[in-house]
């Protein structure tokens, strides 16, 4: 459903104010990337030199791990569901320390650039490759859905009132990162990823201490009891968002979309020490179960505030915040909601644009293999980026031409499947000592998606009314781990 009208915010400010804004935020991005990567050398692009600091790296996460899904789709979510998505967080902080004590050790030890070097080691160069192909076919997926999201709310609310199309806002935003992302590589995008952490969190905080603030929402706290949007648990077993599935599956979800995530992994290998990357990792599981909270109590709040001021609310979840945000509230906290969506954009394309990237220059071309010298490494990586920017672009027009559901369904949907055989390759190495035929193991991890998708698509019949969730993750992963079992040698005594 689109806005019948430009929100508050254009009526307040003028189109040119708004998008100098939008400009200023970017030169500043671009003053950061070129002060973090002054005097260093092409290998910095990957790993930072070991010089992060974990706490800063530590904060960052919190606006890579969030970005413009939660940001739109979770607060939306609360009048469906409740706060049960806060079960899926549980297990989210539950799986950081698993990282952290299990995978986190692993790579240090093993001094990888590329986390997908442990495939290499423990069963060679088809394993590593397949679980590189996964990670780039993931990681590209599920960046564009959250750029997508974005760019959509700011065409929706924004743009489409200027005249500008959506073709040329991405084409910009896209060009604007590439700018800033092209030469820092991960240490430009430890500090950016920091300032934007700091502005979304921003937007979070002022958009509730407006509301609670309101008239007619002096008691929002006994309001929000008598509501039944505050539930967290649901102990129906048969319900997709079930008590232990939704924390198992937030556990899994974590192990493989950060702990066999190179985007993810890279920036806490940046770190100078194992002990230090850890904690980085500690500390941010607990800030993101009190962040996501804020998230919820928000969406509680919006639907309070809506329902109390007799506001009609579109029909898409999705777009309720933005709608009061640029059409109900004031001009300065419709700006604080812009600078936040920003904000939350700009970390879910530029860490993604650099870890794939350097998974496809060190996984699948071998860059560090060749014996070419650092120009011409720098030149294969600086055209390999453009290439992966293009390929953003046309992810991004393909789910705007689409016109995708709810978003934050979509996106754990898709990486139920595409992380799937990642943990189930991992796993397999990490519990069992059999080597699997290597040229099976690609038709396998093509084969455990496609056989859960038919089992998902007639749960509710061959399961007793048993409705699969997000689940989808474990099912994926044990089928790859049985494959590649029936296809193991032994391991030599």
């Amino acid at each position: 459903m689109r806005p019948a009208a430009p929100g508050t915010l254009l009526r307040g400010m003028s189109a040119a104010w708004l998008l100098s804004l939008v400009l200023a935020y970017f030169l500043l991005l671009l003053g950061i990337a070129w002060w973090t990567s002054r005097g260093g050398g092409e290998h910095a692009f990957y790993s930072g030199e070991r010089k992060s600091l974990w706490y800063v790296v530590a904060f960052g996460m919190i606006g890579t791990s969030l970005s413009g899904v939660t940001f739109i789709s979770v607060p939306g979510y609360v009048e469906a569901k409740g706060w049960t998505y806060f079960q899926l967080v549980v297990g989210f902080a539950i799986g950081y320390w698993i990282v952290a004590g299990v995978l986190l050790p692993l790579y240090y030890r093993m001094g990888l650039t590329s986390i997908y070097g442990y495939l290499r080691e423990r069963f060679g160069m088809t394993s590593y490759r397949t679980g590189a192909s996964f990670f780039i076919l993931s990681r590209l997926a599920g960046a564009t859905i959250r750029i997508f999201v974005v760019l959509n709310v700011l065409q929706l609310f924004v743009l489409d009132a200027m005249g500008v199309p959506f073709e040329l806002t991405a084409a910009v935003v896209m060009a604007m990162i590439v700018l800033y992302t092209l030469r820092g590589g991960v240490k430009t995008i430890v500090w950016t990823d920091t300032l934007q952490t700091l502005f979304m969190l921003g937007a979070l905080v002022g958009t509730i201490g407006y509301i609670i603030t309101m008239p007619g929402m002096v008691n929002w706290k006994p309001m929000l009891a008598d509501s039944g949007m505050s539930r967290i648990l649901d102990l129906d077993w048969r319900s997709d968002s079930f008590l232990l599935k939704q924390v198992l599956a937030g556990m899994f979800i974590t192990i493989a979309m950060t702990g066999l995530d190179q985007e993810m992994m890279q920036k806490n290998l940046s770190v100078a020490t194992v002990e230090g990357s850890k904690k980085n990792m500690r500390v941010f599981s607990v800030i993101l179960l009190g962040v996501n909270l804020l998230f919820l109590l928000l969406g509680a709040l919006l639907y309070l505030h809506a329902d109390q001021a007799g506001i009609a609310l579109p029909e898409r979840s999705d777009d309720v915040f933005p709608t009061l945000a640029l059409q109900h509230f004031p001009a300065w906290l419709g700006l604080f909601f812009i600078i936040g969506l920003i904000s939350a954009l700009f970390p879910s394309a530029d860490g993604a644009l650099t870890a794939l990237t350097a998974s496809t220059c060190i996984d699948l071309i071998g860059i560090r293999d060749r014996g070419w010298d650092e120009a011409r490494q720098k030149q294969v990586r600086q055209r390999v980026h453009l290439g992966m920017a293009a390929l953003f672009m046309a992810c991004i027009l393909y789910f705007h031409w689409l016109a995708t559901p709810t978003v934050i369904k979509t996106l754990f949907d898709i990486a139920g499947f595409t992380y799937g055989p990642l943990l189930g390759l991992f796993a397999y190495g990490l519990f069992f000592k059999g080597r699997p035929q290597e040229r099976w193991v690609p038709w396998v991890c093509l084969a455990a998606p496609v056989i859960t998708y038919f089992i998902r698509a007639h749960s509710e019949t061959l399961l007793f009314g048993y409705k699969m969730g997000f689940e989808v993750l474990l099912v994926v992963a044990g089928l790859t781990m049985v494959g590649l079992g029936l296809l193991s040698r032994k391991a030599p005594a």
